[in-house]
C-alpha cells in the first residue's frame, strides 16, 4: 500500500518540485547577493527552443532544455569577457532570441505545457533523477560557498584570481541552468526563474547572517511549492502560477518582519 502511495503522480510531483525548489532557492541567494535576479528569470526562457528540439527529435525536453541552458552559460560567460556589458543586458538579449525561437518552434499543443508547466507526467525515473541531481546542486554549492562568494558576489574582496573567479561564475551558471532545466517541467519557462528570486527576496527580508540567509531561502522556497501545488490540488488551478503567487504571498508577510 506504501509503495502504491509512493508512486502515486501527486506524491512523485511534490517531491521531485520540492526538491528542486531546495536547490533553487539555496542558488537565489547567491543571485540576490550579486544583484543577478534578472538572470535567472531571462535563463528559465533559454530553455524553451532547448524543449521544442526535445519535443521534435522525441527525447525527453529536460536534456533539451539543460543543452540550451548548458550552452547559454557559455555564451554568457564569453560575451562578458569580450564586452563591457553586464550580465543581465547580454542575458537579455539571449532570452529574448530564445523566447521568440522557441515560441515559434514548440507545437501548439505542447506549449502551454512548456510555458507554465505540468507537473502531472513525471515519471518515477523522471522524480529520482531530479532528487538526485537537486542534491547534487545542493552538495556542490555549499561545498563551495567560500569560492562562490569571493569569485562571484565580491572577487575583489577576495583577492581571486581573475581565472579562478571566471571558474566560479562558470560552475554556478550550469549548476543555475541545471535547476531552471528541472524546474520548467512544474512552473514553466515563463515562471521558473521567480522560484529562485523570490524565496530569495523575502529570505533577505528576515535575516541577519548569511547561514540564516540561506535556510530561510530554502524553507520559502520549499513552502511555496507546496501550497503552490497545494491549492492547484484543491482548486484544480494551474501548478505554476499558484507556486509562484504563493511565494509572493511569503515575500508580502515578511515584509511586515523586514529589517530596517
Amino acid at each position: 500500500m506504501s509503495e502504491l502511495l509512493f508512486a502515486s503522480p501527486t506524491v512523485l510531483s511534490v517531491t521531485a518540485a520540492t526538491a528542486t525548489a531546495i536547490a533553487a532557492g539555496l542558488l537565489g541567494v547567491f543571485l540576490v547577493l550579486r544583484n543577478m535576479a534578472l538572470v535567472s528569470d531571462a535563463l528559465s526562457h533559454v530553455a524553451l527552443p532547448g524543449i521544442a528540439l526535445g519535443l521534435t527529435l522525441g527525447i525527453n525536453p529536460f536534456w533539451g532544455a539543460f543543452a540550451f541552458l548548458f550552452a547559454a552559460s557559455f555564451l554568457i560567460l564569453g560575451i562578458e569577457k569580450r564586452t563591457n556589458l553586464p550580465a543581465d543586458a547580454i542575458v537579455g538579449v539571449i532570452f529574448t532570441a530564445s523566447l521568440a525561437t522557441g515560441i515559434l518552434l514548440t507545437p501548439e499543443p505542447e506549449l502551454l505545457e512548456a510555458l507554465f508547466g505540468d507537473f502531472t507526467k513525471i515519471s518515477s525515473a523522471g522524480t529520482w533523477l531530479t532528487v538526485a541531481l537537486s542534491i547534487a546542486i545542493v552538495a556542490v554549492t555549499l561545498a563551495s560557498t567560500r569560492s562562490l562568494l569571493f569569485g562571484i558576489v565580491a572577487p575583489d574582496l577576495g583577492h581571486v584570481s581573475r581565472s579562478r573567479s571566471q571558474l566560479a561564475y562558470l560552475v554556478f551558471l550550469i549548476m543555475l541552468s541545471l535547476v531552471v532545466a528541472l524546474g520548467v517541467k512544474f512552473v514553466g519557462t515563463l515562471l521558473m526563474g521567480t522560484l529562485t528570486i523570490i524565496p530569495a527576496a523575502a529570505a533577505k527580508n528576515v535575516s541577519r547572517t548569511l547561514r540564516q540567509f540561506m535556510l530561510i531561502s530554502v524553507v520559502f522556497a520549499a513552502l511555496a511549492v507546496l501550497l503552490g501545488m497545494g491549492a492547484a490540488s484543491v482548486w484544480g488551478v494551474i501548478a505554476g502560477p499558484a507556486i509562484i503567487l504563493s511565494g509572493v504571498a511569503i515575500f508580502l508577510v515578511t515584509l511586515a518582519f523586514a529589517r530596517h
